[in-house]
């Protein structure tokens, strides 16, 4: 009589663990920027940010000095409205769990908090390299317009450094609306926050004239503003980090540390 030895199925084991069926950092990526657009509210937000960025750019090339018509002032004229209105949909983003009960959800199928936060770090990031490519795409849109209605010597120049500051910005800013929502949790708080704060400083540097100087470097409408502008110097960039840090990276770190605890209900 012989005995039949069954030999485990390493294979399924290890397909079935944890280890083996946890999603990837691209995955989470693409889900929370699937996320984004899920929603009515993401889709027009997205959609209205395009216009409104278009329809600047090509203000200014109709309507500018012949000297600014050209395509890396168009660029510039784009960071007004990408800089105000992707961070809020960085805000809805980092928010999304809390405000729409999906928290269960998530992280029951990714346990790892820090991951899913993760995702959505690089989810934002990826918007701001998407709003400048949208910036990039308005401005051609703007150059061809502007090259029509006036004759220009050289409207498609390329400055490099003007673009990665542009780049920067944006980057900054989607960041910046992620921090605050996820240290403020409430999607109306965090918007109301992001604008409010931020403008409290500006007016006090305005009417305080023996403040002005100082609050330069953690004003992050003054600090940031030369990067929208393409006219940082060696100066500027000792406030940009200054800022940064006080405003993104800062309530980044307390926003994460305070959603790896909070309690999931």
């Amino acid at each position: 009589m012989s005995t039949a030895t069954l030999t485990p199925d390493t294979s399924v084991r290890d397909a079935a663990s944890p280890r083996g069926s946890a999603p990837s950092t691209w995955t989470l990526i693409a889900v929370e920027l699937r996320k984004m657009t899920d929603t009515r509210a993401g889709r027009w937000l997205l959609l209205a940010t395009g216009l409104v960025a278009a329809a600047a750019a090509v203000a200014q090339g109709l309507t500018g000095d012949v000297a600014n018509r050209t395509f890396v002032d168009a660029v510039q004229i784009t960071m007004l409205p990408l800089g105000v209105l992707l961070p809020i949909i960085g805000i809805l983003a980092a928010t999304g769990e809390w405000s729409q009960r999906t928290a269960v959800t998530t992280f029951a199928l990714v346990p790892r908090r820090g991951r899913v936060l993760a995702g959505k770090v690089g989810a934002v990031l990826v918007l701001g390299a998407g709003g400048f490519v949208v910036a990039l795409l308005a401005a051609a849109v703007a150059t061809v317009v502007g090259s029509a209605a006036a004759e220009l010597t050289d409207p498609w120049r390329i400055d490099g450094g003007a673009l990665a500051q542009a780049l920067l910005f944006l980057g900054l800013s989607v960041v910046w609306g992620l921090a605050f929502g996820l240290l403020l949790v409430q999607p109306g708080l965090a918007i109301v926050g992001f604008f409010v704060l931020p403008t409290i400083f500006t007016v006090v540097g305005q009417l305080a004239s023996g403040l002005k100087d100082a609050l330069e470097w953690i004003d992050p409408n003054v600090a940031l503003a030369p990067l929208s502008d393409a006219t940082t110097s060696g100066a500027d960039w000792g406030r940009i980090a200054t800022a940064s840090i006080l405003w993104i990276a800062v309530p980044l770190a307390l926003g994460i540390r305070r959603n790896l605890r909070r309690e999931v209900k």
